[in-house]
């Protein structure tokens, strides 16, 4: 059995392919399988597995109802214990970040790192809270390029969700740690590269079914949860604005109001 399986999907995208294939052969680490999940690319991408299927433990290139069924068979066929999702595309922040940094790939059910984000005008680095709350998943997410998942959890949560088209990571993310109290760790270092222009999620015209999913998700297995949220981040934006009040801060100075 593999210490960590590198599961990639693809669809259509063999210059993204051909990116993340060369960065898991660079590097300086053998512990890992890498599995490559295609969806019948017509692109020429089958031609870029051929050429490296000695570098794959499991490979395939068929077609797929849409991005988390390719997932839930990179899952299925995964003989690691923890699992990582590097889609076309996506890289390695350095040639050594799996050797230097698995010594933190024990214990925790999901273990996330920083992530460089790239696109049209920058790129930095994204980096993720300590301690994950409900509240923080009602707004943002895990990186999936930088988190290690323990494949046990996917016992508890069951596999992706596939009938949503772009939510479906995150509802696992929020289900594990909010509703099966998954174990986690977040590592300050940087794993990973992602390009924010590629990805279908950052697509503004999916920005519709986005919000759509997730308010199915939100109001259908967290609706007291995420109406108390609602609440407190009501009142929070009035805090807010009055600590920005001009009048406010010149009854501080003055000494009317205690700062708060």
């Amino acid at each position: 059995m593999f210490h960590l399986s590198i599961i990639t999907i693809n669809y259509n995208n063999k210059a993204g392919l051909e990116l993340t294939v060369k960065s898991v052969q660079n590097q300086q680490s053998s512990n890992y399988e890498h599995i490559i999940i295609d969806g019948g690319s017509t692109d020429g991408s089958k031609d870029v597995i051929l050429e490296n299927k000695h570098s794959f433990s499991y490979w395939v290139s068929e077609p797929d109802s849409g991005i988390y069924n390719a997932m839930n068979k990179g899952i299925k066929v995964a003989k690691g214990t923890y699992l990582l999702f590097l889609n076309s595309g996506d890289h390695f922040y350095k040639d050594n970040v799996l050797k230097q940094y698995s010594k933190y790939i024990i214990d925790k059910d999901i273990i996330y790192f920083n992530l460089n984000v790239v696109d049209s005008k920058e790129a930095y680095i994204k980096t993720y809270p300590n301690v994950l709350s409900f509240s923080y998943f009602t707004k943002d997410t895990l990186p999936h390029p930088a988190t290690f998942i323990n494949k046990e959890v996917f016992k508890k949560t069951s596999l992706y969700y596939e009938q949503f088209k772009i939510v479906s990571d995150w509802k696992f993310f929020i289900d594990a740690i909010c509703k099966y109290n998954a174990s986690y760790i977040q590592i300050d270092e940087t794993l990973s590269t992602f390009y924010f222009d590629g990805g279908i999620s950052s697509n503004p015209a999916n920005k519709k079914i986005r919000q759509s999913e997730r308010k199915q998700v939100l109001e259908n297995e967290y609706r007291s949860y995420f109406q108390d949220v609602k609440d407190v981040l009501f009142y929070k934006s009035i805090v807010d604005n009055l600590r920005k009040s001009r009048i406010i801060k010149l009854l501080v100075r003055l000494g009317f109001l205690h700062k708060f």
